[in-house]
């Protein structure tokens, strides 16, 4: 089959990652706009793939398929990228389009080294049907013109994708999942690969898990996070305590790790993690661009710092010019007197 869009659906926790299904939301809007068909890759083992694809319903996936091969784990990138490229090679999608994460960033650049294609990473629109040369009339078959993230995410870059297959990822957070079309579970069909040991000899040994009970960055409603006018690892017990009462996560910027104040795992910002939550709260945190990167996706900021020309306040909605040691203390305060309240 020709002139699909294929998306690349990774599977955590059992069922597929928000990345992905962003990700694949672009790529029904590609489908759609093209008058292609959509198709799932599910990367993950075929016993989790399979159980992850019956919650694709109402995706507008035609068809989801799953890679079968008896040595293949989540754990093996090599494997991975000679199983998609096989399945692309087999399959000739106009498109492939996956998760702008980490991972989804490397096995689609595995792919592309493979197969011999350019790749557009982090992308955050697509248009089909440009030209493919001056003077040549637009189509689906033609150029696609992308608007993507750079040097992470601090410079936006209009370029042209033309390739006999595009490969893409979406920058995470920049694209809505879209809403259920009310079309049926995609129909599974395995597929078998051919895997070298080569293909198998890199892999993950181990991975750390977050602490148990504690909310991630990633997909916290609100985050607190705090910059240098918090003054110590010890100051962050405020800012701790009002991110629970918010039943919210706790972030820091380069230089709160970098002092060894919060882990790096904690870090928001261009070399850090990237959030969307509907509220960030930027206690003490001058707002440097690479800050800014990081937080930019957030519905709402409130910045509370004493400088009122922080370069944080040209991108916060609602700004607290005061000491984060008597404002962060007080929203905390006045929050426990409405629950008690309210009773």
């Amino acid at each position: 089959m020709t002139g699909s869009v294929l998306a690349l659906v990774a599977v955590t926790g059992g069922g597929p990652e928000r990345a992905s299904l962003e990700a694949l939301g672009l790529a029904r809007g590609l489908a759609t706009a093209t008058g292609a068909s959509l198709e799932v890759l599910v990367v993950a083992t075929a016993a989790d793939a399979r159980s992850a694809a019956a919650s694709l319903a109402g995706s507008g996936a035609r068809t989801a398929i799953v890679v079968e091969h008896d040595g293949l784990t989540v754990d093996h990138p090599e494997g991975w990228a000679a199983a998609v490229a096989q399945i692309v090679e087999a399959r000739g999608p106009a498109a492939v389009v996956g998760a702008g994460t980490d991972r989804g960033n490397e096995l689609l650049a595995r792919v592309a080294a493979r197969m011999g294609l350019p790749f557009a990473a982090n992308c955050l629109s697509v248009e089909p049907g440009g030209p493919v040369g001056p003077g040549e009339p637009g189509g689906p078959g033609g150029r696609y013109r992308l608007s993507r993230q750079r040097w992470a995410g601090s410079l936006i870059e209009d370029c042209w994708l033309d390739a006999p297959i595009r490969l893409m990822t979406v920058a995470p957070n920049s694209v809505p999942a879209g809403e259920p079309d009310g079309s049926a579970a995609p129909a599974i069909e395995a597929i078998g690969v051919t895997l070298s040991a080569a293909d198998l000899a890199l892999h993950v040994t181990g991975r750390e898990a977050p602490e148990r009970g504690r909310i991630s960055l990633a997909d916290a409603k609100v985050v607190v996070g705090g910059g240098r006018g918090v003054g110590s690892g010890e100051g962050f017990a405020a800012l701790e305590e009002l991110a629970g009462l918010l039943g919210g996560a706790v972030g820091g910027s380069r230089v709160v790790t970098s002092a060894g104040w919060r882990p790096h795992a904690d870090q928001i910002g261009q070399t850090g993690l990237r959030i969307a939550p509907d509220v960030y709260i930027a206690c003490g945190i001058s707002g440097a661009i690479q800050h800014v990167v990081g937080c930019k996706a957030a519905k709402h900021i409130l910045a509370i710092n004493t400088d009122d020309e922080a370069p944080i306040m040209g991108v916060a909605d609602y700004a607290v010019i005061g000491d984060l040691h008597v404002v962060v203390p007080a929203i905390s305060a006045e929050i426990r007197r409405r629950s008690a309240a309210r009773g």
